[in-house]
């Protein structure tokens, strides 16, 4: 795929999640068939630049390219600075959080409370795009605040007037947070509006759905967040049904074990060993949620204060597993529920 004067490997991408894109697990999902990953939001507050946080953000050190940076703000001239000083560190494409529905966030009308005020978010993408003006800049949204203010048609006709390359949407308003369903037909009308690339976002868990979305709203490309949590696998699975129309054959117990194993070690590696222990707990959950004898190993594994006895009872658990069958064994064979555990 051709995006922003860059060629990905296909138009999958990893959505940008706090806590959760950080390099290790970007570079993973690059592995596992991902196009482009976006990095977890970086504050535009410069007096945080040099906490421990935001330098860890911003680690792109033996990072496939491109390098997409997301940053937060409401302010247009730290945004445009925040913009300046990751580029100068590395980025290769900015992108500007106006989706994220957190209360934290949004108290300080960051994130989605930006789409409230479409006058400042023109004001903020004019001084960002001006900022680097050698640098794409793209923005991820949501369809609106509320179900009574759907306004994502607009913020993106504002986002293509300034210069932004490229869109993401989430199909779901800023109050609804993550809770029913993602709506698609504010995509699909947004892709009508527009020039420049749109991609669409949520509720994307298996290749049909991906499939369905791609073909319901004219998007150029799907971006997954929650359902890669434990499963970054997902991205290779959906690229090979795109092309294909066929399914691959679900991973094996082993390969999910030496997925995770790796994962752990780049964790280790990357926060040490203190941190590396606490941030390696949730992912070891997302892997193995759902999983037969799941619940007692997780509260068990939560207990354990180092890595040794980290890998160990990951080890043990997964030969539990594979002592069953090649395959993963789920404490539900109901198929959507499966899915839905995943996700």
């Amino acid at each position: 795929m051709d995006f922003v004067g860059f060629t990905l490997r296909n138009n999958l991408f990893v959505a940008p999640m706090a806590g959760v894109t950080d390099r290790p697990f970007r570079q993973l999902c690059k592995k596992l068939g991902a196009g482009l990953a976006v990095s977890e939001m970086v504050t535009s507050n410069s007096l945080l630049y040099g906490s421990a946080k935001t330098l860890r953000r911003a680690n792109h050190v033996g990072e496939v390219a491109p390098i997409s940076v997301q940053i937060a703000g409401a302010d247009p001239q730290m945004m445009a600075e925040a913009a300046k000083h990751n580029v100068d560190n590395g980025a290769q494409i900015i992108d500007i959080n106006m989706g994220c529905p957190a209360k934290k966030v949004c108290n300080v009308m960051a994130g989605s409370a930006l789409m409230q005020d479409e006058q400042l978010v023109g004001r903020i993408l004019d001084a960002v795009v001006a900022a680097v003006p050698n640098t794409p800049v793209t923005l991820k949204f949501r369809t609106g605040w509320n179900l009574a203010n759907k306004n994502a048609p607009t913020i993106a006709r504002i986002a293509e007037s300034a210069g932004v390359r490229a869109v993401a949407i989430h199909g779901r308003t800023r109050c609804q947070q993550y809770t029913g369903e993602a709506e698609y037909d504010t995509i699909a009308m947004v892709k009508t509006l527009i020039r420049i690339p749109v991609i669409a976002n949520g509720d994307i868990t298996t290749p049909e759905k991906a499939r369905y979305v791609l073909d319901h709203t004219g998007a150029d490309g799907v971006m997954i967040g929650r359902a890669a949590q434990g499963r970054p696998w997902l991205f290779r699975e959906i690229e090979h049904y795109l092309k294909t129309g066929e399914h691959l054959p679900p991973a094996s117990v082993a390969e999910i074990h030496g997925i995770l194993l790796a994962h752990l070690e780049d964790l280790y590696d990357f926060y040490g060993l203190e941190t590396g222990v606490k941030v390696a707990r949730k992912h070891i959950s997302w892997y193995t949620k759902g999983l037969v004898g799941s619940a007692a190993f997780r509260r068990e594994m939560n207990t354990l204060p180092t890595i040794e006895q980290q890998r160990q009872a990951v080890d043990e658990f997964f030969r539990h597993q594979a002592a069953a069958g090649e395959h993963l064994h789920y404490e539900t064979t109901d198929h959507q529920d499966r899915e839905a555990l995943a996700a």
